[in-house]
């Protein structure tokens, strides 16, 4: 690459996913050079230790940032926040920079639970009655306010990393039931309690660009029975236009874009369904890829190239992705093993080869090995077990997501009391 070549700037490009190769096999694959920059709000980006001839900056905040931008003098032509914690970062960027990007003034609603809160109840966005805390003990006193159940998130954590349904006023004396410290073990100092929404919830996947919205797939978290629950994620499933929710969600998703500033690349939104009426309400809002199996899913069964769509649209372009035909091939479909039990040392997975044998299971995911620890599965940092599904029809994928089931057993030799 030589010094003025056109250049795009790559916000925190993980190290330990796939998403930062992708974007810069995309970028270099449109014509343009890479430069990352390494904001440390990550643990999963990281500038490299040995030199590997690319170009990168590590900066303190935006300002930082900016004028190490401008003294490079880079042919800069877009900013592309490849990771959720620094989202609002390259909205800043971009718009100081004067290049398109997402509402920069929003990007806090973006990324903090309760300021999404807060904008979407201003906006007429539905959510759930809520309240910021700023203590365990308030946590206690929201939770009274508002009615059992509730559920208590930390405000800028991911993954579902600390959050616990409290379904009365027994559940508040229980050890741990809200956990204070982050995601890096450092202290929590504010949380968000908001009444819990009992119905079927989904997973919402967007593109944007050129005040468009298009809408790639839905996907609906199906749970084994009606019990509440913290961590949604079990057996996940594309629903298509015949489905009883489909077309609510889309128009309420829809309305949720335009109330964010989201004008540019990717989104993926949580909502869920209450009842039979026109009740959705927002549950989580990111302007990125979804975090699970789908975007790889998407490569292989459809037409999209979800990092070149998305770097096209950071570029100010309409990609095919709007307009065109996305060209689904499969039903697309998702297993979580999960260890709801106790938590205890794993002697054994059985099944492994059965399940990989299976028809339409691939990328088979195993987060531990006999020795480990595995505690209860509260979260999607570390999952036993997960894989991709894909059939020709969603009756087909709900057998092979039974199947999976019957052929995998996580054997956990329980912790001493």
């Amino acid at each position: 690459m030589e010094p003025r070549d056109p250049v795009i700037l790559l916000i925190d490009p993980p190290t330990v996913t796939g998403t930062g190769r992708d974007y810069k096999n995309a970028i270099r694959d449109l014509g343009f050079g890479v430069v990352s920059l390494f904001t440390g709000l990550s643990r999963g980006a990281k500038p490299p230790t040995e030199p590997n001839g690319e170009r990168w900056l590590k900066a303190s905040d935006v300002d930082d940032a900016i004028r190490q931008i401008r003294a490079a003098e880079f042919d800069l032509r877009a900013v592309v926040p490849a990771n959720g914690t620094s989202l609002h970062v390259g909205d800043e960027i971009a718009a100081r920079l004067g290049l398109p990007g997402n509402d920069p003034t929003l990007g806090l609603a973006r990324r903090n639970k309760a300021a999404m809160r807060a904008r979407a109840a201003r906006a007429g966005v539905r959510v759930p009655e809520f309240r910021l805390v700023h203590s365990v003990k308030e946590v206690a006193e929201a939770a009274r306010d508002i009615g059992f159940p509730v559920i208590v998130k930390q405000t800028m954590a991911t993954g579902s990393y600390g959050v616990s349904v409290i379904g009365d006023a027994a559940a508040l004396d229980e050890p741990n039931k809200v956990v204070t410290v982050d995601m890096l073990g450092r202290p929590v100092t504010e949380w968000l309690v908001e009444r819990y929404i009992r119905g079927r919830e989904y997973a919402v996947n967007f593109y944007s660009a050129d005040d468009a919205h298009r809408l790639v797939d839905i996907w609906e978290y199906r749970r084994p029975d009606d019990r509440d629950y913290d961590f949604p994620l079990w057996d996940i499933i594309q629903i298509g236009g015949d489905h009883p929710d489909y077309v609510r969600v889309e128009k309420f998703v829809r309305q949720t874009l335009d109330a964010f500033g989201i004008r540019r690349g990717p989104s993926h939104i949580e909502v869920k369904c209450g009842g039979d009426g026109d009740d959705v309400y927002l549950i989580e809002l990111a302007a990125r890829f979804s975090g699970g199996p789908a975007v790889e899913m998407w490569t292989r069964h459809s037409d999209l190239r979800p990092f070149h769509d998305a770097v096209e649209c950071y570029l100010g372009r309409r990609p095919h992705v709007i307009d065109g035909d996305h060209g689904f091939r499969s039903v697309l479909g998702s297993v979580v093993i999960r260890n709801d039990d106790t938590p205890g040392t794993l002697v054994a997975i059985h099944g492994l080869d059965e399940l990989s044998s299976l028809p339409g299971v691939a990328d088979v995911e195993v987060g531990f090995r006999p020795g480990d620890h595995v505690p209860i599965t509260r979260d999607n940092l570390r999952l036993p077990v997960s894989a991709s599904v894909h059939g020709p029809d969603r009756v087909t994928v709900l057998r092979t997501l039974a199947m999976a089931r019957e052929r995998l057993r996580l054997e956990i030799a329980p912790d001493s009391a």
